[in-house]
């Protein structure tokens, strides 16, 4: 009995005759026990971890896991960006708060598994690209294969008879081939190889195509770049946000920044000391709709070394100053206000930014006054700004334009315990109104400001006075540092072009073979000839090839694809044919 087994299985699975069974019932080999299998051992597993971990199928698993990592850092405050955020975070969910903290959701991007996810994808990137590289750069230096035998089995044919030697039609077409495209200067020539097959007959290969795989090598680089240059940013760079009031500056120093981030590596001691002086704020409106136009920032640059500079941040287009962006962020007003306590003493004085709420600038800000004097009440002045008041319900007003034509300060007033001294950071547009009551006037109602610059009200109760005193502008500028950012723009667009080239090159291969013509029969003999095969091959759809292949033929005759004669009325698949000369029988 022959029993027939797939390639690949033991032996011991396949029956022949004198197999005898095991003691599990099993058949084994004749004369003797099963082979022992050998064992894999801890080199074979790490080839098999690195084939696996290689793949592209790994590749890719890798990247989407890297996306959905990172969704937890958009649904969670960071700790980085809003550390304020993560202490709210932890105060209202008591219970979940501490344990996404543990597993570090608050600070995503620089967790262990995100880490090691990230690793994960670089390392396989490089395992994938590494070997293809040297497969592909042992391609581009091999030879075109050679002419097969058959032409007429391919997609693309075509033939010509033409009374030049077939050495002098190859070599006519070699050059054809090199030189590529007229019309398409951009796209590489044909790598060639001319043989001489014996007999008379010459034949030439041309390959093109290469870029395509070169584009996909590039892309994948550019990847492995682009997770290179975004892992060196977010070690070195730095971000921050600052408040600066018309008439005074800004000092490059991480304590003078409103909210400061830094990558890992990043030394704050490095911080270039610049300052920067905001010497006028500029805005420009529609007069019809109040669409804003144009915000100019006129600021005083004074870099370590060089004199005063006065230099101008508007809206994208911002300031280089110590290796770092400076960017307009937003704008608004800050009323000066100046606060004494009910025994004189000087208890608040300063501008306090105000934060615009709609496009007329209704801006709402807190001021915050301390006690200074023993025995007295600390105060919160909570409301609002109005650039251009009008009254327009008795009781109520409202802006009208957020040009300062005429402003009005509306405060509520509050007396408590400020929470300033309980060491806990606090909101500076927000009042904790816990320890607070509200101050009433004498009939019993709450109490408003209406102060315009200049006046002075006394506050009830011997709480002191408040003075507006006048109205200057504040801009809010961001800071930003990335000595990753060229390498990001650069692989980018390596990025971009490498896909671009993978996709739209063609790969292509044309042969030709060049024969000498046979005599003709009836007992005439023809004209001394060549017969000329040409076939070509693509890889996928390539409905570009039948032309390319149409235009070397023509190339080779001598005329333009413009002058065909060809008697199938130029359709694909078909031989040409010269005017003057016999058509001869085609390949093998």
């Amino acid at each position: 009995m022959v029993t027939y087994r797939p390639e690949g299985l033991d032996d011991a699975f396949t029956p022949t005759d004198g197999d005898v069974t095991g003691a599990a019932g099993g058949p084994t080999r004749p004369g003797g026990p099963d082979p022992d299998l050998p064992a894999l051992g801890l080199r074979g597993w790490l080839r098999w971890a690195w084939r696996q971990l290689t793949s592209m199928r790994v590749a890719l698993l890798l990247l989407m896991l890297l996306a959905v990592a990172a969704v937890p850092g958009t649904l969670f405050p960071q700790r980085p960006q809003d550390p304020a955020g993560v202490v709210e975070y932890l105060e209202e969910h008591a219970t979940a708060g501490p344990r996404l903290d543990r597993l570090g959701f608050f600070d995503v991007y620089a967790s262990v598994w995100f880490s090691a996810i990230y690793l994960l994808l670089f390392v396989s990137l490089v395992g994938c690209i590494l070997p293809r590289t040297r497969v592909h750069l042992a391609a581009l230096r091999g030879r075109p294969p050679r002419t097969p035998r058959r032409l007429t089995r391919f997609p693309a044919r075509g033939g010509v008879t033409v009374p030049d030697a077939p050495q002098a039609v190859v070599e006519r077409a070699a050059a054809v081939l090199r030189r590529g495209s007229s019309w398409l200067p951009f796209v590489p020539s044909y790598r060639v190889d001319v043989h001489d097959e014996g007999g008379g007959t010459w034949s030439v290969a041309a390959e093109r195509g290469y870029l395509r795989e070169t584009g996909n090598l590039v892309f994948h680089l550019a990847l492995v770049g682009l997770l290179v240059s975004v892992a060196t940013g977010q070690m070195l760079h730095y971000r921050g946000q600052a408040i600066v009031v018309q008439g005074t500056g800004f000092a490059n120093v991480e304590g003078a920044y409103d909210t400061f981030e830094r990558g890992t590596a990043f030394d704050p001691a490095d911080l270039e000391p610049f300052t920067l002086r905001l010497d006028e704020f500029e805005s420009r409106f529609d007069p019809q709709t109040l669409q804003s136009r144009d915000f100019t920032a006129h600021v005083t640059l004074t870099e370590p070394g060089g004199e005063p500079q006065e230099r101008t941040i508007k809206v994208n287009h911002p300031l280089t100053a110590g290796g770092a962006k400076v960017y307009l962020q937003g704008n608004g007003y800050a009323p000066r206000v100046t606060v004494h306590d009910g025994a004189g003493e000087l208890a608040f004085g300063g501008a306090v930014p105000f934060l615009p709420e709609d496009e007329v600038y209704t801006s709402r800000g807190v001021i915050k006054v301390p006690d200074v004097s023993a025995g007295q009440d600390q105060v919160g002045l909570v409301g609002y700004l109005l650039p251009t008041a009008e009254e327009w319900v008795p009781g109520w007003w409202r802006s009208t334009d957020p040009q300062p034509t005429d402003p009005l300060l509306v405060l509520s007033v509050w007396r408590g315990n400020l929470g300033l001294d309980t060491g806990v950071p606090q909101n500076v547009y927000r009042l904790d109104e816990s320890r607070m009551e509200k101050v009433t006037d004498e009939a019993g109602d709450d109490l408003t400001l209406y102060l315009r610059p200049g006046e002075t009200v006394e506050l009830p109760d011997g709480l002191g006075t408040v003075t507006f005193e006048d109205l200057p502008r504040f801009v809010a500028l961001d800071l930003r540092h990335d000595p990753a950012l060229l390498g990001v723009l650069v692989f980018a667009l390596l990025a971009f072009a490498g896909l671009a080239a993978s996709l739209f090159a063609p790969r292509r291969r044309l042969w030709l073979r060049a024969s000498p013509a046979p005599e003709g029969t009836g007992g005439d003999a023809a004209a001394a000839g060549t017969v000329v095969d040409a076939a070509g091959l693509a890889r996928g759809d390539d409905i570009g090839l039948q032309p390319e292949l149409d235009r070397v033929l023509d190339e080779v005759l001598g005329r333009t694809p413009a002058a065909h004669d060809r008697p199938d009325g130029g359709r694909p698949g078909r031989d040409h044919e010269a005017p003057t000369a016999a058509h001869g029988p085609g390949g093998d």
